[in-house]
C-alpha cells in the first residue's frame, strides 16, 4: 500500500496484510488529526468490537504538526512532536482493536488547498480500496479549518466513486464544534458509552495534546455525558454517553447536493425551530 507522502505510516496491529485489512474494515473514520477519531467515533469503535464480522478502520489525514507542547514536551521539536503523535495514534488502535491504522501526514495547508492531487490520490486510494458500510467524517460546520477541508476532501473522493462502491451511510460528527444545535429531527444520536473504561483509555492515549495544557479526555467525556442527560427533558437517559452525529449520506448519494446549502439548511431549521418555540409559548 503505497501514499503519495514517504512519511506516510501505515499500522495493520495483528500483522496482516494492510490491503486486506482495508478490505474487511466496515466502520471508517477519517479524520484531520491524531486523537480526532478517538472524539469522533467511539460508537464505531464498540459496535466493531461487539460484534464479529465487523472491523473499525482510522485514517489520520495530516501530519499532526504545530501542536502546543508543554511539560515533559515542552523541549520537543516540531518534528519529534509529529513522530509522537503517530506513535500515540498507533498505541491508540492497538487499544482499540482496530484492523488498520493510516497516517497519511500531509500538512494542513496541502489539506486546505483544494485540488492538491496528493491528497486526493491518498484519499482515493483509501476509499476505492476498501468497502466500508460506515464513514465517520469531521461535521461540515465544524470550527476548524482543517477539520472542515478534510470533510472536503473526503466528500470529493466518496463522489468520484462509482454509485454502487460508495458507502451506505456517511456521518459527521462533532469535535470542534458540537452539533447539540441541531434540531433534533437532524440529530443521529451515537452510543459512545458502551465501554466508558475503553473510551477513556483511548483518549488518555494521547498524552502530548493532555499535558500539553487540553484536556480532551476530560472535555470529550464531559460533553458525551451532558449530550445523553440533555437528549431529552421527559424521559430517562437512554444511554450513558452519546457523540451526536449529522447524517451526509445525501450528499455522498446525490452529487448535485451543494454542500454549503445543505449545511446552513441546517441552520434555517434550527432558526424556524427556536421562532416556532417562542411563538408558541406566546412570544
Amino acid at each position: 500500500m503505497k501514499f503519495s507522502r514517504p512519511d506516510a505510516d501505515v499500522f495493520v496491529p495483528d500483522g496482516s496484510a494492510p490491503a486486506a485489512a482495508l478490505a474487511r474494515v466496515t466502520h471508517l473514520a477519517v479524520g484531520a488529526h491524531q486523537d480526532d477519531l478517538e472524539i469522533m467515533a467511539q460508537a464505531g469503535i464498540d459496535e466493531c468490537r461487539a460484534a464479529p464480522g465487523l472491523a473499525f478502520g482510522g485514517v489520520v489525514v495530516t501530519n499532526g504538526a504545530g501542536s502546543p507542547r508543554s511539560g515533559r514536551f515542552a523541549g520537543f521539536t516540531d518534528v519529534q512532536m509529529q513522530a509522537v503523535r503517530r506513535d500515540e495514534q498507533r498505541e491508540a488502535a492497538r487499544h482499540g482493536g482496530y484492523a488498520l491504522q493510516l497516517q497519511l501526514a500531509h500538512p494542513s495547508a496541502d489539506v486546505k488547498a483544494a485540488g492538491h492531487a496528493g491528497v486526493a490520490a491518498d484519499l482515493g486510494a483509501v476509499f476505492g480500496g476498501g468497502r466500508p458500510r460506515v464513514v465517520y467524517l469531521h461535521n461540515p460546520a465544524d470550527k476548524h479549518d482543517t477539520h472542515v477541508a478534510v470533510f472536503l476532501r473526503c466528500l470529493a473522493a466518496l463522489r468520484s466513486l462509482p454509485r454502487d462502491r460508495r458507502p451506505a451511510r456517511v456521518l459527521g460528527c462533532e469535535v470542534w464544534r458540537d452539533l447539540d444545535w441541531l434540531p433534533d429531527a437532524d440529530k443521529v444520536a451515537l452510543d459512545a458509552g458502551r465501554d466508558p473504561a475503553l473510551a477513556a483509555r483511548l483518549l488518555r492515549a494521547f498524552a502530548s495534546q493532555i499535558e500539553g495544557g487540553k484536556r480532551y479526555d476530560e472535555a470529550t467525556l464531559g460533553r458525551r455525558a451532558a449530550n445523553a442527560t440533555f437528549h431529552t427533558s421527559h424521559a430517562v437517559d437512554g444511554a450513558r454517553a452519546i457523540t451526536w452525529a449529522m447524517d451526509l449520506t445525501p450528499l455522498v448519494q446525490d452529487d448535485r447536493l451543494d454542500p454549503v446549502t445543505f449545511t446552513l439548511a441546517h441552520v434555517d431549521r434550527l432558526r424556524a425551530d427556536i421562532g416556532d418555540r417562542l411563538r408558541r409559548c406566546g412570544g
